[in-house]
C-alpha cells in the first residue's frame, strides 16, 4: 500500500501557477507509477495526470497543455506544475498510485487548490 503526503496548494487568481508536491512511500511496485487526482465539491474524484511505469505521461483533457507531472525518483517525490489555472481547477488534489489495486481505500489528506476569477 502507498502512503503519501501532499503539499503546495493555495488560493490563487485565474491565470496564476502552483506547484504541488507529494512524497510517497510504501509498496515499491505501487509507487513506480503515480498519479494526481482531484475532487471538486459535489463531484467524484478523477485522475488528472499520471506518470506510468515506463515514464509515459497522461493527462485528462481539461488540463492538457497547462499541467505537467514529474517525479524525482531519488526522493519518491511527485510534482504537479499547474499553469494558467482556471476557476474550474478548484478542488482538493490528491496523489496516489496509478494502479487502482494499489489505491485501495487509502487517500492522504490532500491539498486544497482554490482559483478565483
Amino acid at each position: 500500500q502507498v502512503r503519501v503526503l501532499e503539499s503546495g496548494g493555495g488560493s490563487v487568481q485565474a491565470g496564476d501557477s502552483l506547484r504541488l508536491s507529494c512524497v510517497a512511500s510504501g509498496n515499491g511496485f505501487c509507487i513506480k507509477a503515480m498519479a494526481w487526482y482531484r475532487q471538486a465539491p459535489g463531484k467524484e474524484r478523477i485522475m488528472v495526470a499520471a506518470i506510468t511505469l515506463g515514464g509515459s505521461l497522461t493527462y485528462t483533457d481539461s488540463v492538457k497543455g497547462r499541467f505537467a507531472i514529474s517525479r524525482d525518483e531519488a526522493t519518491n517525490t511527485l510534482y504537479l506544475q499547474m499553469n494558467k489555472l482556471k476557476p474550474e481547477d478548484t478542488a482538493t488534489y490528491y496523489c496516489n498510485s496509478y494502479y487502482s489495486d494499489c489505491v485501495g481505500d487509502y487517500w492522504g489528506q490532500g491539498t486544497q487548490v482554490t482559483v478565483s476569477s
